[in-house]
């Protein structure tokens, strides 16, 4: 199979930085109305969102995949943040909807609408008030041999199995630059999985010494994020196997369509989140 995007073809790269929101909604507000209106129509929450993501730096991805606010319990676990779950009235309609307005402070709003897209939206787990205690679960099959020989299928991620996250490998790439995990989110007892990414590195520890966002969302040095690439919803993997050929040894790599993301920059990105299906 050929390559689609080799290295001289000026295949499309992504600005780094915040995308403004200002910037965008001056460009062609009319059409992003009718877009949102159409878009809420048919189902519950959805429309125009603001997110923030591991940035889209090359590939035919549109925008970053959302980022999911990490917190360590007493013990040690690794949890997901769920929004606060409230009731709105949209539309003349009450509906249930996860959203933490200024989130711990970062002048960050952070809403379920961020995981609304590629079809999560329909998931169980995305139900604002769907039962889960939130724990991060190792998959049967995970993406990594340390992780297999760690962990069980359904056991919870731990900060001690991370210890040596300032020297892993796993020969692709540099090593040192963190240590990753796959596993699933809000998904126990659902009939969809949830998949998400996680590394712990200290590229991590030393942005949230200085931006409000990373110093919330984040923990310990550990990042997490929704793992369904936003171009065809394929789950992309973190130092993969192939990846350097598209350098992207040391970023977040998707084989589908070579979408590339850089998981140690966090931006602010614009889309139209999809309607929860109507109940």
């Amino acid at each position: 199979m050929s390559d689609k995007y080799p290295d001289d073809s000026g295949r499309r790269r992504f600005v780094k930085g915040v995308v403004g929101g200002a910037t965008l909604a001056g460009v062609g507000a009319t059409t992003a109305a009718a877009v949102n209106s159409a878009t809420m129509s048919s189902g519950s929450g959805g429309g125009t969102t603001q997110a923030m993501a591991i940035e889209n730096i090359a590939g035919p991805a549109p925008r970053g995949m959302p980022q999911i606010p990490i917190e360590i319990d007493s013990e040690g676990y690794l949890k997901g943040v769920w929004p606060e779950v409230k009731t709105i009235e949209e539309n003349g309609v009450q509906i249930q909807v996860a959203e933490t307005e200024n989130y711990k402070g970062s002048g960050v709003t952070y809403t379920s609408e961020w995981f609304q897209y590629c079809g999560v939206e329909s998931y169980g787990g995305i139900d604002p008030e769907y039962d889960s205690d939130n724990y991060f679960i190792s998959g049967a099959a995970p993406g990594y041999t340390w992780q297999s020989d760690a962990y069980s299928e359904g056991d919870r991620l731990h900060v001690d199995d991370f210890s040596d996250y300032q020297t892993w490998s796993n020969d692709v790439g540099d090593p040192g630059l963190g240590k990753p995990a796959t596993g699933r989110w809000r998904s126990e007892e659902a009939e969809n999985v949830i998949p998400i990414q996680v590394i712990r590195s200290e590229e991590i520890e030393q942005m949230a010494q200085d931006d409000p966002w990373v110093q919330a969302s984040t923990q310990e040095g550990f990042v997490a994020w929704l793992n369904k690439c936003t171009h065809f919803c394929c789950v992309p993997g973190y130092k993969t196997e192939g990846s350097g050929k598209f350098n992207a040894a040391n970023d977040v790599y998707c084989q589908c369509h070579q979408s590339v993301y850089d998981p140690f920059s966090l931006v602010e990105t614009l889309f139209v989140a999809r309607p929860r299906p109507s109940e």
